[in-house]
C-alpha cells in the first residue's frame, strides 16, 4: 500500500500559509480583465462577456483551485494536469513553487480532490515535497484495469535563486503511485535507468500533462505518456533536441523508452524544430497523435505534431510544424472526446503573447484544425500552461494557468460541456483566389451580404460586398471585420524579393489601419505589414527579420475617400512603397525571412491581435514571391494579368457564404 507523505508543514523549513478555497462552494470565476480593443472576437458565453459569476445557464463554470497569497517573486503554482479516476473523482495537479516562481527553485507537487465532477474541491494535499529540489512535471495517468493512479515526475538539485538548471542539468524521472484515489501517495521510486537516455544530460521533462491508457487495437491497456530532452556538447551549449514516448504493458510496473524524434544542430546554431512538452491522445483507430509546443524553430508555426502507429513504440511519422494553428510559445494540451472523432486542443490564441485561453477543435482527430476565429475563447486574460479532462459524456473540464495581470497569477478549473463549445463553426464566406495557389480568402465579421448601396465606405454593417475599383470590393467596417488568407507553403515569402499591391479607399476615421499583416507581432517576430495612418498623414510599412526592423512611411495618408493603389515591394535589398505609380517612400531592407518561426497569419484589415481594424474598401489585392518591373506594377495597377510568381489575387467579385 502506499505511504502517506508528512503533511505540509515539514521540520527544518519555514512555515508558509496557503490560501486554499472553500472546499464545499463553488468560488465564481475572477473577474476577466476588461477585453481589450484590440482582442479576438469572442463567442457567446460566460468568458467572452467578461461575466464575473459561472453560468449554469450557458454550461459553463469556472473557479480558482490555486493561488499563492503574494506576489510573483515569493512563489506561486504553475503547471497544471488533471485526470479523472476509475471511480469518477478528479485529481487537480500543480507545482507549488515555495520560494520563488522561477522553473529550478524549491518546488512541491500537490494535488486537490473533487468527488462531485468538479463543483466542489477538497483541500490541497502534497504529494511529493522538494524539500530544497525541484519535484515537478507532474504527469498523471489513471490505469482503469486496476483502479491505480500513477504520477510521472521529474526532479532536478533547486536553487536559491529564480534562475534556471544550469547546463548540464541532471533531471530524473520518479514514479509514484496511489491506491486510494489520490488520498494517499507512494514513496517515488527512480525510473532514470528505465527512460531516459546518458546523453540526454542538457534537459529532461516528462509532459507536463496527463497520459493515456490505450483502448483500441492490440495495444490496448497500454500506459503512454511523453517527454523531451536535449543532449548538451559538454560544454553547457545543447546540440540536440528528443521529443519521445515512453509505455509500460504492465501497469506501471516497468516502463520503456518508445519512440524517438531526434533534431540535431550546431552549438549556437538554429535548427529546424525542437518539438518539446508533449500532450497526447488516442485516436479511434488506435494511432497516438502527440502534439508538441515548437520551441523557436525556423520551421513556421509555433505548434508540431507526430503520430504512432504502434502504441508508442516508434513514429510513423515525424514532427512537424502546423503552420496555421496561432498560439505563442507555450505549451498546450489535447484530448480526444470518448465516442468522437472530435478532438479538443486547449492554448492561448494570441500569436505571440500568453492571453486568449481557447478551446479549439478538430473534427478529424488533429488532422486539421479550427482557426483562432472559430474557437471558442475561455478568457480574455493572461493564461499559460493547461490540461484537458473529460468529465463525463457531455461535459470538461479544464485546468489552466491565468491571471488579470500576469499568466502565472494562479490555476483555475473551468467547466462547460459540448453545447457550450458549439457545433462546427463555419470558416467565414469565402472569396475565391484567383492566383495558381487557389486558397479562397474568407471575410470574417457578421457577414452582410452583397449590394452597392450598403457601406459604401465601411459604414459598420459587416463585411459587404460594394461597388468597387474594377468589379466589386469588400467593405470593411472598422469594428470587426477583416479578411483571412489561409496558410499555404506557395505564401511564405521567406527571405526572397515581393510584392503586394492593392486598391484602397478609405477616410471615415483617423485612426491608424491595417491595409496587409502578415507573420507575427511584436518587437522581434517575423512580419510585414502596410498600415494607413491618417492622424500621423502617412501610410507606413515595416517588416522585420532576424536581422532586425526596417520601416518606410510616405508623407500623405490618402484618406481622401478615392481610390487609390498602392504597392509595398522588397527588391534588391530595399523596401519600396509605391501609391498610384509614384514611388513615395524608400529605404534599406534587412535580410533573412518574414516568414519563419511563428505562426502563419495572412490578414487584410487587420493587425493580428484584431487592433488597427480598416474602415474603409478594398479591391484587387495581390501578392507576388517576386518583385515586379515597373512595367508589370502598372499592369497590375490596370488590372491586367501579371500571372508570374503571383501567389494571391482577390478581386472580392464573389463571395460564397458558409
Amino acid at each position: 500500500m502506499p505511504q502517506p507523505l508528512p503533511p505540509t508543514r515539514r521540520p527544518g523549513r519555514t512555515r508558509r500559509v496557503v490560501v486554499l478555497l472553500a472546499a464545499t462552494l463553488l468560488v465564481p470565476t475572477l473577474a476577466p480583465a476588461p477585453a481589450p480593443a484590440s482582442a479576438r472576437p469572442a463567442t457567446t458565453g460566460p468568458s467572452a462577456t467578461g461575466s464575473t459569476t459561472t453560468d449554469p445557464a450557458a454550461g459553463f463554470g469556472q473557479q480558482v483551485l490555486f493561488r499563492a497569497p503574494t506576489d510573483l517573486a515569493h512563489g506561486c503554482y504553475r503547471i497544471p494536469a488533471v485526470v479523472r479516476s476509475a471511480h469518477g473523482t478528479l485529481l487537480a495537479f500543480a507545482e507549488h513553487r515555495l520560494a520563488n516562481c522561477g522553473d529550478a527553485g524549491d518546488i512541491d507537487l500537490v494535488v486537490r480532490r473533487s468527488t462531485d465532477g468538479g463543483r466542489t474541491w477538497g483541500p490541497q494535499i502534497l504529494v511529493d515535497a522538494g524539500n530544497g529540489d525541484t519535484h515537478g512535471n507532474p504527469v498523471p495517468i489513471v490505469d482503469r484495469r486496476t483502479g491505480r493512479i500513477l504520477l510521472i515526475s521529474t526532479r532536478n538539485p533547486g536553487r536559491t535563486d529564480s534562475a534556471g538548471c544550469a547546463v548540464p542539468c541532471p533531471r530524473t524521472p520518479y514514479l509514484q503511485y496511489s491506491d486510494d484515489d489520490g488520498v494517499s501517495w507512494s514513496t517515488p521510486r527512480d525510473l532514470g535507468a528505465q527512460i531516459k537516455r546518458p546523453d540526454w544530460d542538457s534537459w529532461y521533462a516528462s509532459g507536463p500533462n496527463h497520459g493515456i491508457q490505450l483502448v483500441h487495437g492490440r495495444y490496448a491497456g497500454r500506459l503512454v505518456f511523453g517527454v523531451n530532452a536535449e543532449t548538451s556538447d559538454g560544454h553547457g551549449h545543447p546540440i540536440a533536441n528528443h521529443a519521445a514516448l515512453v509505455y509500460s504493458d504492465d501497469d506501471g510496473d516497468s516502463w520503456h523508452l518508445g519512440a524517438v524524434d531526434t533534431y540535431r544542430y550546431p552549438a549556437g546554431g538554429s535548427y529546424p524544430q525542437k518539438p518539446s512538452e508533449l500532450s497526447i491522445a488516442e485516436r479511434s483507430d488506435g494511432s497516438i497523435y502527440v502534439a508538441g509546443r515548437e520551441q523557436g524553430g525556423t520551421d513556421v508555426g509555433n505548434r508540431d505534431h507526430a503520430v504512432s502507429r504502434d502504441g508508442g513504440a516508434s513514429f510513423s511519422t515525424p514532427f512537424t510544424t502546423i503552420p496555421d494553428l496561432v498560439t505563442p510559445m507555450v505549451e498546450g494540451s489535447v484530448l480526444r472526446l470518448a465516442g468522437s472523432s472530435r478532438m479538443l486542443f486547449a492554448a492561448p490564441a494570441d500569436t505571440d503573447r500568453r492571453r486568449w485561453m481557447m478551446i479549439r477543435s478538430s473534427y478529424d482527430e488533429g488532422r486539421t484544425w479550427d482557426d483562432a476565429d472559430q474557437g471558442k475563447l475561455i478568457t480574455t486574460d493572461w493564461s499559460g500552461y493547461s490540461d484537458l479532462v473529460q468529465i463525463g459524456a457531455e461535459e470538461i473540464g479544464l485546468l489552466y494557468e491565468g491571471g488579470t495581470v500576469d499568466a502565472r497569477d494562479e490555476i483555475r478549473f473551468a467547466r462547460f460541456d459540448t453545447a457550450y463549445l458549439g457545433d462546427r463553426p463555419g470558416p467565414g464566406p469565402g472569396t475565391p483566389d484567383l492566383s495558381g495557389v487557389h486558397g479562397d480568402a474568407h471575410l470574417i465579421g457578421p457577414w452582410a451580404g452583397t449590394g452597392s448601396s450598403r457601406c459604401p465606405d465601411g459604414g459598420g454593417c459587416g463585411p459587404t460586398l460594394v461597388d468597387g475599383r474594377f468589379g466589386s470590393a469588400v467593405a470593411l467596417d472598422g469594428t470587426d471585420d477583416f479578411v483571412r488568407v489561409p496558410y499555404d507553403r506557395a505564401r511564405l515569402l521567406g527571405a526572397g524579393d515581393f510584392t503586394f499591391g492593392a486598391w484602397f479607399r478609405y477616410g471615415s476615421s483617423t485612426a491608424g489601419q491595417a491595409i496587409l499583416w502578415l507573420g507575427g507581432m511584436g518587437g522581434s517576430a517575423p512580419q510585414v505589414w502596410l498600415r494607413a495612418e491618417p492622424g500621423n498623414h502617412r501610410l507606413i510599412a515595416l517588416m522585420t527579420t532576424s536581422a532586425g526592423t526596417a520601416s518606410i512611411a510616405s508623407t500623405s495618408a490618402y484618406a481622401d475617400r478615392a481610390w487609390h493603389h498602392v504597392t509595398l515591394e522588397r527588391q534588391a535589398g530595399a523596401l519600396s512603397l509605391y501609391v498610384d505609380g509614384t514611388r513615395v517612400a524608400t529605404g534599406a531592407a534587412v535580410s533573412g525571412s518574414v516568414t519563419r518561426t511563428v505562426s502563419y497569419q495572412l490578414e487584410l484589415g487587420q493587425r493580428l491581435d484584431n487592433g488597427y481594424r480598416f474602415a474603409g474598401l478594398l479591391d484587387e489585392v495581390r501578392l507576388y514571391d517576386r518583385a515586379l518591373t515597373a512595367d508589370e506594377r502598372a499592369a497590375v495597377r490596370a488590372n491586367h494579368p501579371v500571372p508570374d510568381g503571383e501567389v494571391l489575387r482577390l478581386p472580392f467579385d464573389r463571395a460564397d457564404p458558409d
